[in-house]
């Protein structure tokens, strides 16, 4: 069942330079078929539950009496998916929100989590396990020379109803530490800025530094940690006015993520933040791109060779994505041609055939480590990027 299928075995990476262009960084053709095998099996168990009458959930068992298709028998692998209609997001406004919730895994603990929508009424996302799981899948992608076994975390980033900061003191539970967290109310940014209280705004983001700042500096033995591109920023702005710097209160891991993630705003950060790529200056920094829909995509290693290039790609086969035509969402563009992200989730607690996001970027060729096409260069859809507030924190 989905959740539970093989997954790719380890490949080792070298330490040595790499560049997008490299052949020996390219995945395989063999690596590239045996993941397809495997989506394509986990896509058909996803499906098969879901739909099942004694497993699905409420609301995909009402969908089907609309479908033109029986997803029981017409749904053999990851292409046939794309029979789907679009999914849309609407739907995750409002409740019942148990209608979400598969019979298959009714009476388990559940959370709800809230996802973009930062005004009105938001989407809601019912999780039992994903976020643990999505995240234990991560941990092992981090090297422990820069995120000891064992070390405690900061987590600088939203918090409330929102899946990222329990997945954050989950992924330190996880590694055998303890999460130390602030207060950050992303709804609260919103308004400022759209009443133009900017001073309230720079008062309101040294609160968050300064809450960070407390808590690093106070012999937490605090090792690793996640904050977002703008707030890293601003901590390390916040500890240089102390005469110190992110390095200096013991870090030596930092996960982060966010559409700020530019290769510009990644140079800067790793030569003036950092004060060096790892080798130099013994601080590890990786970039992912998730949502709660998503889980979480990882990158492939950042070098000064590559020019700063972040390239993400998805869990699979927990999540896919695709980078699709403008005007054809079921067409995938070629490599380093520029598209919109379309994505699919597929897990035993939640299943999206296909969701347009609000961001668009350059598909990219499968890589060893991840043997399935990736996306560079994530950045607001342009439909959307006139009339849409991001990166508030």
């Amino acid at each position: 069942m989905p959740g539970n299928s093989p997954t790719l075995p380890p490949i080792t990476i070298t330490d040595q330079p790499m560049t997008a262009a490299d052949p020996k960084w390219l995945a395989s053709d063999s690596q590239i078929a045996e993941a397809k095998k495997i989506l394509d099996q986990h896509a058909y168990e996803t499906v098969q539950w879901h739909f099942h009458d004694s497993t699905g959930s409420p609301f995909w068992l009402a969908k089907k009496a609309e479908l033109k298709f029986d997803p029981l028998t017409e749904i053999k692998g990851f292409d046939d998916i794309k029979k789907f209609p679009e999914f849309e997001d609407e739907w995750l406004r409002g409740g019942p929100v148990e209608r979400w919730i598969p019979k298959g895994l009714r009476g388990k603990p559940t959370y709800v989590f809230e996802t973009g929508g930062t005004t009105g009424i938001p989407k809601s996302r019912v999780v039992i396990d994903d976020f643990r799981i999505d995240y234990e899948t991560f941990s092992h992608t981090l090297p422990d020379e820069y995120f000891p076994k064992g070390a405690n975390w900061l987590m600088l980033g939203p918090s409330g109803p929102r899946r990222l900061r329990l997945a954050v003191e989950h992924l330190c539970q996880y590694r055998g530490g303890i999460c130390f967290c602030i207060d950050l109310d992303p709804r609260w940014v919103i308004k400022l800025i759209k009443k133009g209280w900017m001073e309230h705004l720079e008062e309101y983001k040294k609160h968050c530094i300064d809450q960070a700042i407390t808590i690093l500096t106070a012999n937490h033995d605090i090792k690793c940690m996640f904050a977002t591109p703008k707030l890293l920023e601003s901590l390390a702005m916040g500890l240089a006015e102390k005469g110190l710097s992110i390095k200096d209160v013991g870090i030596t891991g930092i996960f982060s993520g966010g559409t700020e993630f530019t290769p510009q705003w990644t140079r800067f950060c790793v030569e003036e933040l950092l004060e060096g790529l790892p080798q130099e200056s013994g601080v590890y920094m990786t970039p992912t791109y998730g949502n709660t829909l998503m889980g979480l995509a990882c990158s492939r290693p950042i070098t000064d060779e590559d020019d700063y290039t972040i390239a993400y790609y998805a869990p699979q086969p927990r999540a896919v994505v695709e980078i699709v035509d403008f005007d054809d969402i079921n067409k995938v563009v070629g490599y380093g041609e520029t598209g919109r992200v379309k994505l699919y989730t597929m897990t035993k607690e939640f299943f999206v055939p296909g969701f347009m996001e609000r961001d668009e970027g350059e598909r990219e060729r499968p890589f060893q480590k991840y043997p399935w096409d990736g996306v560079s260069g994530v950045r607001p859809y342009r439909g959307f990027a006139s009339s849409t507030t991001v990166g508030v924190y």
